[in-house]
C-alpha cells in the first residue's frame, strides 16, 4: 500500500474498532509499516471511530515524531514488534470486552475449539501484566513473539499482529467472536475441543507464528 491508502486503511480499523464496541473514547491504536525506517500510528487522545488521513502519525524507529502530532502512548510496544517481526506489517491494540473480561480473569482461549480460532488467531499468548506505555509491555511480550501473532493482555485488552491493517483488525474480530461463542459454551456447561484429527489437520493449513 502507498501512504496515503495505509493512513486510509488506519483510519478505516480504528472506525470499525469503534463502531463494534471493540474500543470506546480515546481507547486503543493502530498502527502500519510505511518503510523500514517508519511507521504510521495512531495519535494520542483521538477517538479512533473519528480518525481522518492527516490524523495519522509518522515516527522513525526511534520513536520519534517525523510528521504529526503526539503519537499513541503504546508506540514503543508497536516499535518492538516490528523490530522482532519482520513478518509484521500492521498491529491493532483494542480492549473488546469478552476477550479482555476473559483476560481479567485469567481464563485462557483455546485454539482446538473453533476453525476460526486454529486458522485465523493461532494460539493465543497469555502476556502477564505490565503497566500501560512503560518499557515493561514491550519486555513482557517479548517472550512470546517468536510463536504468537494474537495476544491477550492481562488487565489491558488484546493485541494482534496482521499482513496489513485488515488482516490485523479481522484477527481482533475473530478474538472477540471466539471469546464470545465461548463464553455461552461455558454457561451450557463448557465447550468440547473438536476431534483430535481435524485439528491437526487445521494445524498444517496455518502453522502458529505466521502471519
Amino acid at each position: 500500500m502507498t501512504e496515503i491508502q495505509l493512513r486510509a486503511a488506519l483510519c478505516e480499523v480504528g472506525r470499525r474498532l469503534w463502531q463494534r464496541g471493540l474500543v470506546g473514547a480515546s481507547e486503543g491504536n493502530v498502527s502500519a509499516r510505511l518503510s523500514a525506517r517508519q511507521i504510521l500510528c495512531t495519535p494520542s487522545g483521538v477517538s479512533k471511530g473519528h480518525l481522518k488521513p492527516d490524523d495519522i502519525v509518522v515516527v522513525d524507529t526511534g520513536g520519534n515524531v517525523v510528521r504529526g502530532g503526539e503519537p499513541s502512548v503504546e508506540t514503543a510496544l508497536h516499535l518492538h514488534i516490528y523490530r522482532r517481526r519482520p513478518d509484521c506489517q500492521a498491529i491493532v491494540h483494542a480492549h473488546p470486552p469478552i476477550a479482555t473480561g476473559m483476560a481479567l480473569a485469567g481464563e485462557d482461549i483455546p485454539d482446538n475449539v473453533l476453525p476460526e480460532a486454529a486458522i485465523v488467531l493461532g494460539s493465543v499468548a497469555f502476556v502477564q501484566f505490565a503497566l500501560p506505555g512503560t518499557p515493561e509491555v514491550p519486555a513482557a511480550i517479548d517472550p512470546l513473539l517468536d510463536d504468537h501473532k494474537t495476544f491477550l493482555l492481562s488487565h489491558h485488552g488484546a493485541l494482534t499482529l496482521g499482513r496489513d491493517p485488515f488482516d490485523a483488525y479481522a484477527r481482533m474480530e475473530t478474538l472477540e467472536r471466539v471469546a464470545h461463542m465461548l463464553l455461552i459454551a461455558r454457561l451450557l456447561g463448557g465447550a468440547r475441543p473438536m476431534p483430535g484429527e481435524a485439528f491437526d489437520h487445521l494445524l498444517k493449513t496455518a502453522l502458529n507464528g505466521e502471519l
